[in-house]
């Protein structure tokens, strides 16, 4: 064993699979690259995420207190990379990256056709938004694309550096 950065530490337990967190604020949807985020609850699901104070996101998100977390396969990965690297203060980043919005039936926040999956979400907790930015989210409705069969996510690894998901394998377990 030798020393390891502690700054680089999320590289090796980064949380699960690159998302897209969309929102819409005044008639106007924004869609930002998230990373952080971690499942709290399975009944009902509950979501932790942070969500940057300097994300321009961070406002909608607080604000309208909903959003959808969509869910892109490897095909997106340059998409999604785009809109991680921009702004949607300056930018339309649905028109400019070629995603289409489809209106959800519980959020206000846009569904992303092109993500294998949805979940429409309202904050249910901002305890620890001034602290760590972290928001709790409830997933109120979930969406799966049946076209796209075993999408493959990818995973940030900090850096560019991405690892897509593999192989699945089965052992046995008593949860059902």
């Amino acid at each position: 064993m030798r020393d390891f950065p502690l700054p680089k530490v999320y590289q090796l337990l980064e949380p699960g699979p690159v998302v897209l967190l969309t929102t819409a604020q005044r008639g106007r949807a924004n869609v930002m690259t998230m990373s952080w985020h971690m499942m709290v609850e399975f009944e009902p699901p509950l979501v932790a995420c942070v969500v940057s104070s300097a994300d321009f996101s961070f406002a909608a998100l607080r604000a309208t207190k909903e959003c959808v977390i969509a869910i892109p396969a490897v095909e997106l990965a340059p998409k999604v990379v785009k809109v991680g690297n921009s702004s949607g203060s300056s930018i339309d980043k649905f028109a400019a990256f070629g995603l289409t919005a489809k209106p959800a039936t519980m959020v206000k926040a846009p569904l992303i056709t092109e993500c294998f999956a949805n979940l429409e979400c309202r904050v249910v907790d901002t305890n620890l938004v001034n602290k760590y930015s972290l928001f709790v989210l409830e997933v109120v409705k979930a969406w799966r694309d049946p076209k796209q069969k075993n999408p493959r996510t990818i995973h940030h690894q900090g850096h560019g550096r991405f690892v897509v998901d593999g192989e699945t394998i089965r052992l046995a377990s008593r949860m059902p």
